[in-house]
C-alpha cells in the first residue's frame, strides 16, 4: 500500500465546466501493467485537510491503466465536536470516469453522497447509487463534496484499490413501461419524491412499489439523490395498477428540485450554485429529457435545503413535503403569493402547487402526502400535464378526497385548475365537497386572502360548503382543510389543499 498526503494550495484552484473546485495531485499506479499481467490489485491512501470555506467539490485525479477489472474506494474523515449551532463536518463521494467532470455529468459513475462509507464500479455490478459499466484507461475523478466544514477544518483519507482481470458484461438496462394501458380520464393519485438504497434511502424499489400499492397510489416518480442509478432497477415492478416514472432529486448547495418524469437513464447535474447562472440550462436539459422541473420544500431548514433559483424555470412547486409542519405553511403562502402576481400582472401561466412524501426510510410513510391529478390517462405524458396544468389537489392520505368547482349563472362551469370565464359581476357559485376529514374546517382562500372559514365537519368526515362570489371580488379561488387546532391566529395541519379555480375572463 502506498500513502500521499495532499495539501490545498492556491494553485490547486480551478474553475471547470462545473463548479469553483480544488483539484489535487494525481493517484497513479506505477505497477500497472505488473499487477495486470498477474490478476493482482494495487491499493494507494491519500490523505488531507480541508479548511473552513473550501470549495464545493474537490476533484482527486487517478489514473486508471488498462486491464483494471474493478475500481474500488473507502473513506473515511473526522467528526470533531463544535459548539452548539456550529456545523460539523460532512463529507459527499462520489466518482467520474475517463470521459471528464464536465457540467452535464458525461462522465457520471455514481455519487453516494454521505450515506456509504465505500463503493465499487465495474462492469457488470456496482453499489447502489453507481453505474455499472467498462472500467476504462484514462483518468478518473473521485469527487469529494465538503457539505459543511467544522472550524478545526476536515481531515480526510480516501483509499483506491485497483482490481485487475478480465471484466464482466454490462447489463443491458430495462426500463419500466411509459403507460399503463387501458385506464382512461380519471382521478390518479401518486407520490413523486420518494428516496430508495440507491441513494440515502432504506427501501429497495421492490418495498417501494409494495408500499405505494399500499397508500393507493396509482404512479411514483423515483427521486434519489444525485443519481440515475435506480432506474433499471425499477423495471418489472409497475402493472396494470401502477405507473412508475424515472427521476432525480437534484440536490444543490442552493436548493432541491425534483427532476420529475425523465426519459430512462437521465443524468441531471447538481453542480452548481444560483449565483452560477446556470439553472435555465439545467431546467431546460430536464424539459428536454421529458421532465417536469419541480422546486421541493422550499423552506426546509436543512443546510442548503432553501430553494434559491426563484420559481421562473419551475413547472411546479412542492409546497407540502412530508408531515405537515411551519416550513411547509410558509412555502403555501410563499406560492399563494405566486398566484396572486400571476393575476395582478394579467399572466395566462401560473405555477401549480404539489405534495410528496420525501420518504426515506421507516417511518416515513410513502403517499403521505400524496398528489391527485386529473389526466386523460394512465400514463407519465398525461400526468405530467395534469401537473402542469394545476388539475390537482393534495391529500394527506388515501382516505381523503374532495371535488371542487365553480358554475355561473348559465350554467359555466370550472374545476380544480380551470377558469370561469364570466364577466366581472356575474355571481359565481363555489362547491367543496370533501370526504374522510373529520372535524376538519374548510377554508376558502383568494386574492384577497381568506374570505371564508367553516365550523368543523362532522366526525363522518363528510361535509359539503357553498360560496357566492364575483370575479370582480375574487380572481380565483382555491380551497383548504385543516385539521382541529388550538386556539389562536395559527391554522392546523393541512389535510388537503386545491391548486385554484380561476373567475372572469382574461
Amino acid at each position: 500500500m502506498c500513502k500521499d498526503d495532499h495539501g490545498i494550495g492556491r494553485r490547486a484552484l480551478l474553475v471547470t465546466g462545473a463548479a469553483a473546485a480544488l483539484t489535487l495531485g494525481t493517484v497513479s499506479f506505477p505497477d500497472g501493467p505488473a499487477a495486470a499481467a498477474a490478476g493482482g490489485t494495487e491499493t494507494r491512501t491519500v490523505r488531507g485537510t480541508l479548511p473552513p470555506g473550501a470549495p464545493d467539490f474537490v476533484h482527486l485525479p487517478v489514473d486508471v491503466p488498462p486491464g483494471v477489472r474493478e475500481i474500488k474506494v473507502a473513506y473515511t474523515y473526522d467528526r470533531p465536536s463544535v459548539p452548539a449551532g456550529t456545523p460539523g463536518n460532512a463529507l459527499d463521494i462520489g466518482i467520474f470516469d475517463e470521459r471528464g467532470t464536465d457540467l452535464g455529468g458525461r462522465g457520471f459513475r455514481g455519487w453516494s453522497g454521505g450515506a456509504r462509507p465505500e463503493f465499487f464500479v465495474r462492469a457488470d455490478d456496482a453499489t447502489p447509487g453507481y453505474i455499472p459499466g467498462p472500467v476504462r484507461a484514462g483518468t478518473w475523478h473521485i469527487v469529494l463534496g465538503p457539505y459543511t466544514v467544522a472550524p478545526q477544518g476536515l481531515s480526510y483519507q480516501v483509499t483506491i484499490t485497483l482490481i485487475y482481470g478480465e471484466p464482466g458484461r454490462t447489463p443491458e438496462p430495462g426500463y419500466p413501461p411509459s403507460r399503463v394501458e387501458g385506464r382512461g380520464r380519471a382521478w390518479y393519485r401518486g407520490d413523486c419524491h420518494i428516496h430508495s438504497w440507491y441513494s440515502d434511502g432504506r427501501r429497495t424499489p421492490a418495498q417501494i412499489a409494495e408500499q405505494a400499492r399500499a397508500a393507493g397510489l396509482d404512479f411514483i416518480n423515483s427521486s434519489d439523490h444525485n443519481t440515475h442509478a435506480s432506474h433499471p432497477h425499477w423495471a418489472g415492478l409497475a402493472g396494470d395498477d401502477l405507473l412508475i416514472m424515472l427521476g432525480e432529486e437534484v440536490t444543490t448547495r442552493n436548493g432541491h428540485l425534483v427532476a420529475l418524469g425523465t426519459d430512462p437513464g437521465t443524468f441531471v447535474d447538481w453542480r452548481y450554485r444560483a449565483r452560477d447562472n446556470r439553472f435555465g440550462r439545467i431546467a431546460e436539459e430536464i424539459r428536454r429529457a421529458g421532465g417536469l422541473v419541480v422546486p421541493a420544500h422550499p423552506h426546509a431548514g436543512c443546510i442548503g435545503c432553501a430553494w434559491k433559483f426563484g420559481f421562473a424555470e419551475a413547472d411546479a412547486v412542492e409546497v407540502w413535503n412530508g408531515p405537515y409542519t411551519p416550513d411547509d405553511e410558509v412555502a403555501l403562502a410563499e406560492w399563494d403569493n405566486t398566484l396572486v402576481a400571476s393575476v395582478r400582472e394579467g399572466r395566462a401561466r401560473w405555477l401549480p402547487a404539489m405534495g410528496n412524501s420525501d420518504a426515506h426510510r421507516a417511518p416515513d410513510t410513502i403517499g403521505s402526502p400524496q398528489t391527485v391529478v386529473l389526466a386523460d390517462e394512465l400514463s407519465r405524458r398525461a400526468v405530467q400535464e395534469g401537473i402542469r396544468a394545476g388539475r390537482s389537489y393534495i391529500a394527506e392520505s388515501k382516505n381523503v378526497s374532495l371535488t371542487f368547482t365553480a358554475t355561473g349563472g348559465r350554467g359555466e362551469h370550472a374545476g380544480i385548475g380551470g377558469r370561469l370565464p364570466v364577466d366581472p359581476d356575474t355571481p359565481v357559485t363555489v362547491r367543496v365537497a370533501a370526504r374522510g376529514v373529520p372535524r376538519c374546517t374548510v377554508r376558502l382562500v383568494t386574492d384577497q386572502g381568506v374570505l371564508l372559514t367553516s365550523g368543523p365537519l362532522p366526525v363522518s368526515g363528510e361535509g359539503t360548503m357553498e360560496w357566492t362570489t364575483t370575479p370582480s371580488h375574487a380572481a380565483y379561488v382555491r380551497a383548504e382543510l385543516r385539521h382541529e387546532t388550538a386556539a389562536g391566529p395559527v391554522p392546523g395541519a393541512a389535510a388537503a389543499l386545491t391548486n385554484p379555480i380561476f373567475l372572469g375572463r382574461r
